[in-house]
């Protein structure tokens, strides 16, 4: 009865706490306002003045844009790994996967209407944006001159800011459409990862984008912006929720039922520390980019540098104090719920406001360190983006770097959870190989190289240094990421959740169980797509998108590992797959591919006419063989590197053929044991009753 009561009373109290949002609404626009006085950004610029209203109208906007892109993302996500789905979740019958049980979760449906809600802001804001950006370019005030139609479309078309924009309402649009009319667990999973889509047009038209490191720089805002998504939009959606996570968790428990808030609050809180590593981490890139002296810290930007790492520091710190201390609480019960999640959130909000308010105006304020291009750029430059590296020696191997922050972050994100998973298995009493965690580190050591060292650097240079960049990303690397057998350590380190909802071994085992992965792990599929790949990439413009646009040079390398990777599954995995070809077809498979490789690479070498031309003919190298010479050397680097791991993967199928074998014989020896030949002494049997059935008809004929 007590509980009862309790709940009723947070129920109606907890109407009022969004109040508290309120002082951070206050604290973000006096922010603002001060910041961009301070900056220089709200005073009329001397090359051309779009007036007032879009002085102070761009900034809100993107303020705006900003925080709705960031709670549609943070509600989706909730929605499909942190919040229960129904009332009355319930095990899945055989066949389907469905846990729905008893009424949608009202904390659900709000969540999804939040999600839509948030995505219509964010679509009209993105063009919002683009309207008043391309006002500020012109840097006139706004008109309704005919004149100005053909240069909003050509800034819409032509122009990297307003393409982006551009994109940006697209993908806001479908993400919003999305989040009003699909509610199965698939699709808004399907929709939470899209949403993520948003990212990528503000990461290539962010300000350090247009850098020296350019490759470095829009990478680190792509991870910056991520963790602010989640981290944000995660505490607006807790704020909108707060009062719907008094109850207790539905779902079946050994113990005692918990409280949804905690339940909700722990999950968050997970969420939430890779998304402040990833903010911390991506903004120390940043600003090394930007400020490339001490002195530089003393400028408007270089101050409002440190502001933001402040701020951002002392959310880290509240974030920590609330998962030490507001969280054990809660489930102790010493606290109520509703006001548990108001700790988390009133607080965070006044502060989170601050950080985006800063963010908003580092954007419109001019880095120290200038980027502009040089008055005469080199060939290398104009194609590259970066001057031309040294001549290509054997201590360039380990001398010439470029970090690709991407990948590193997704490196040491894998290795930090498998390490997480195998300390926990081993804490239970479970056995994992020491071998198989090298080889997986080993893997991601040998990821971190290709993409980050000179195989990266000269592989924009030289074709040859690139075709063994893909031989190594496509073959190498998946190769002893597979030996790892990660997705059964996960299976064995992840807990099952009861409530319905999806967390990280659900989605695996959904994803490893479903008909696209058993399209895409079959064999003949895995093979055709690793060997045809090849002729699609080289034999169309695909190639010349991937050497000069930054999204395209990280989808290849995307490409690359994952053909790789399910190659390597298919012929030696031992991670679940839902159908394994037998080992003579493998074997096959493995040989028809290594013809391919040889085939392909004969071709180009006898080829007489120089691939991607205007690229690697136009670099102004004065080093090393020529252009087609260099090609040449590439096409034999295919065909000989890339046997090696195919010989090697041969190996790995007649190992795992033996040892399966030998299984085999055991498990049959034991059997044999167990029942004293019974499998053996009922083949004899049949044999004797067709020799009787024999006899018998010769008996009649005679």
């Amino acid at each position: 009865m007590n509980t009862s009561l309790n709940t009723k009373a947070d129920a109606s109290t907890g109407r009022l706490w969004p109040l508290l949002t309120l002082p951070a609404l206050v604290v973000g626009i006096l922010v603002l306002i001060t910041a961009s006085y301070f900056a220089g950004t709200a005073q009329a610029s001397e090359l051309g003045d779009p007036g007032p209203l879009i002085r102070w109208a761009l900034p809100a906007a993107k303020a705006i844009h900003h925080s709705s892109m960031a709670i549609t993302i943070a509600s989706l996500v909730f929605a499909a790994c942190i919040l229960p789905r129904s009332t009355k979740p319930k095990r899945p019958v055989p066949g389907e996967s469905s846990t729905d049980g008893g009424q949608t979760h009202p904390a659900f449906a709000r969540v999804m209407n939040l999600a839509a809600a948030a995505g219509m802001v964010w679509t009209v804001s993105a063009a919002a944006v683009l309207v008043f950006n391309f006002w500020d370019l012109v840097g006139k005030p706004m008109s309704a001159d005919p004149s100005y139609t053909s240069a909003m479309l050509d800034y819409v078309l032509n122009i990297s800011v307003g393409r982006a924009w551009a994109w940006m309402i697209v993908i806001a649009a479908i993400t919003s459409s999305l989040a009003f009319g699909v509610r199965s667990p698939a699709w808004v999973g399907a929709t939470a990862a899209f949403s993520l889509a948003g990212i990528l047009p503000l990461s290539l038209i962010g300000h350090a984008a247009g850098g020296d490191d350019h490759w470095g720089a829009v990478n680190s805002i792509m991870l910056h912006l991520a963790g602010v998504c989640l981290w944000f939009g995660g505490i607006v959606v807790l704020a909108a929720l707060a009062p719907l996570l008094v109850g207790k968790s539905p779902g079946r428990f050994s113990g005692p039922r918990p409280i949804l808030a905690g339940t909700v609050l722990r999950r968050f809180s997970a969420l939430a520390t890779i998304a402040i590593v990833l903010v911390a981490g991506s903004g120390v890139v940043n600003a090394t980019i930007r400020i490339t002296g001490w002195d530089q810290w003393l400028t408007p930007y270089g101050l409002l540098v440190i502001a933001k790492a402040v701020a951002t520091l002392a959310l880290g710190a509240l974030g920590l104090a609330h998962r030490r201390r507001v969280i054990p609480a809660l489930e102790a019960g010493k606290i109520a719920a509703t006001r548990a999640a108001w700790l988390v959130v009133g607080a965070e909000t006044i502060i989170m406001a601050i950080a985006m308010s800063l963010a908003t105006v580092l954007a419109r304020t001019a880095p120290p360190t200038p980027d502009t291009a040089p008055v005469l750029p080199t060939p290398a430059r104009l194609l590259t983006g970066y001057e031309l590296p040294p001549e290509l020696t054997t201590d360039s191997w380990t001398q010439v770097w470029r970090m690709d922050w991407l990948w590193i972050a997704i490196a040491l994100f894998l290795a930090v959870v498998y390490l997480w998973a195998v300390v926990t298995v081993r804490r239970r009493g479970d056995k994992w190989s020491i071998l198989l965690t090298i080889s997986w580190l080993l893997g991601l050591g040998c990821l971190f190289y290709f993409t980050s060292g000179a195989l990266a650097v000269y592989g924009k240079i030289l074709f040859s240094v690139h075709m063994v960049d893909h031989m190594a990303m496509t073959m190498v690397a998946p190769l002893l990421m597979v030996i790892g057998s990660p997705v059964t350590l996960m299976l064995k380190a992840l807990s099952s959740r009861t409530d319905g909802t999806r967390g990280p071994r659900e989605w695996i085992l959904v994803l490893v169980h479903s008909k696209y992965s058993a399209l895409i792990t079959n064999p003949i599929f895995a093979a055709a797509n690793f060997a045809g790949s090849i002729i699609i990439f080289y034999g169309t413009d695909i190639f010349g998108f991937a050497l000069r646009n930054h999204v395209g040079h990280e989808l290849m390398n995307v490409h690359f590992l994952i053909t790789g990777y399910l190659f390597a599954l298919s012929m030696i995995g031992t991670d679940p797959v839902p159908r394994r070809a037998p080992y003579p077809l493998r074997l096959v498979i493995l040989l028809a591919t290594m013809s391919f490789h040889a085939f392909y690479g004969v071709s180009i070498m006898s080829s007489t006419s120089l691939m991607q031309a205007d690229w690697f003919g136009n670099m102004g190298r004065t080093w090393g063989v020529d252009a087609l010479a260099d090609q040449r050397l590439g096409a034999g680097a295919m065909w000989g590197i890339g046997e090696i791991p195919t010989l090697l993967l041969a190996l790995g199928v007649m190992v795992s053929w033996n040892r399966d074998d030998t299984k085999e014989t055991k498990r049959k020896d034991r059997q044999a044991d167990r029942d004293n030949d019974a499998e053996l002494h009922a083949y004899n049997d049949m044999f004797a009753k067709l020799k009787q059935q024999d006899q018998e008809l010769q008996q009649r004929g005679r």
